[in-house]
């Protein structure tokens, strides 16, 4: 069972008082029962619905629903003092802001940020390709990754730092080479006996490998074209981290860090010079 979501629990707390309540406090705790769950009902991790009065577009979607998230209502602002060229840049004609995040929206119309329109890598030959679509979708074909990053930004093809689930260290947050249980549960499936991240890597486990490379190769199945396709793929010897400083305080990726970072693996994969 999972964790009950935080509406569900004020929803019991209120219905546990407003039972030990006279008659007219009941109709006001129905009330503001009622109003307050409308307006705020949310889901974990999403940023809810649409409230009353405003409206929001998702301009230039793609086939998974991704788009810009535009901003429509008296709450927008008018603009940028004396800066005319922000101000057109950010606001429309029709008065829609355009916020710049990447976002979608589920069934019952809550809306879900999935990242930001600078993220967005150009290949050499001027092809647009968002990474986190892509990224997310690795994660969830080959269970034993933890992260991963598309690179390809003005490069002729598109390639991948991919990181293994490892155990951390609970104090300072490091990752450690040995593997987390389902990573071990994932190679014990494919009759892989590693149990640590350098066994994988510097033997280049053949098996492991093996998967890998079957998720990659389904993961580019879905790809729109050629071009959106990864070509190739590295694994890295330690897990993205605050500790390490690939991630933010928010888990965010530093995509410029970690290119920084990784530069000799991400030349190796280009054949550059080193």
């Amino acid at each position: 069972m999972g964790v009950p979501q935080i509406w569900e629990k004020i929803h019991e707390t209120v219905k546990r008082n407003s039972a030990k309540s006279t008659g007219l406090k009941k109709k006001v705790f129905v009330w503001a029962r009622n109003i307050g769950f409308k307006v705020n009902s949310k889901k974990m991790l999403g940023c809810g619905k649409i409230l009353t009065g405003c409206k929001n577009m998702l301009f230039q979607q793609n086939k998974d629903g991704i788009g810009e998230i535009c901003l429509w209502g008296r709450h927008i602002f008018m603009g940028y003092l004396e800066s005319e060229t922000e101000t057109t840049e950010a606001i429309d004609d029709e008065g829609w802001l355009h916020s710049g995040d990447l976002g979608q929206l589920d069934s019952l119309g809550f809306l879900y940020v999935t990242g930001r329109i600078k993220e967005i890598l150009i290949t050499a030959g001027g092809e647009n390709v968002p990474p986190i679509p892509v990224e997310t979708l690795v994660k969830k074909k080959i269970p034993i990754i933890s992260n991963a990053m598309l690179v390809g930004d003005k490069l002729k093809f598109l390639s991948m730092l991919l990181t293994l689930k490892c155990e951390m260290n609970q104090m300072s947050g490091e990752p450690l080479d040995k593997l987390n249980l389902e990573a071990i549960n994932f190679c014990r499936g494919l009759g892989s006996q590693a149990s640590t991240v350098t066994e994988i890597v510097k033997q280049q486990d053949p098996l492991v490998y093996k998967a890998i490379q079957q998720g990659i190769n389904a993961v580019n199945q879905e790809a729109m074209n050629n071009t959106q396709k990864i070509q190739k793929w590295v694994i890295l010897e330690k897990d993205f981290s605050i500790y390490g400083g690939e991630l933010g305080p928010t888990m965010k990726l530093k995509r410029h860090f970690v290119a920084q970072k990784y530069k000799k693996q991400i030349d190796l994969m280009y054949h550059r010079q080193l």
